[in-house]
């Protein structure tokens, strides 16, 4: 008896191995086919970097301008993600 793999077997393993790897690049591409939304999300990103390093002296408008930005980037990522399903 051959410990060695059949070509069957080698065949099978290698089908499977190219239906993940077709399955995960598919799922990518629709993931990555919303340029517009990716833009947004780096820009309200940057946003809340800028706003992280201004200084605080802005009556309280600093700090609500960082509390829609996270709120902005949430609805963004969850946007991306409905679109990729």
């Amino acid at each position: 008896m051959s410990t060695r793999p059949s070509t069957r077997d080698r065949f099978v393993k290698a089908l499977v191995i190219l239906t993940v790897a077709g399955g995960a690049f598919a799922a990518g591409l629709a993931y990555a086919a919303q340029p517009h939304m990716e833009a947004a999300l780096n820009a309200l990103l940057t946003a809340q970097s800028e706003l992280q390093v201004a200084e605080h002296n802005k009556g309280g408008h600093r700090a609500k301008a960082q509390d829609l930005v996270a709120r902005a980037i949430e609805q963004v990522r969850l946007g991306i993600a409905a679109g990729a399903t």
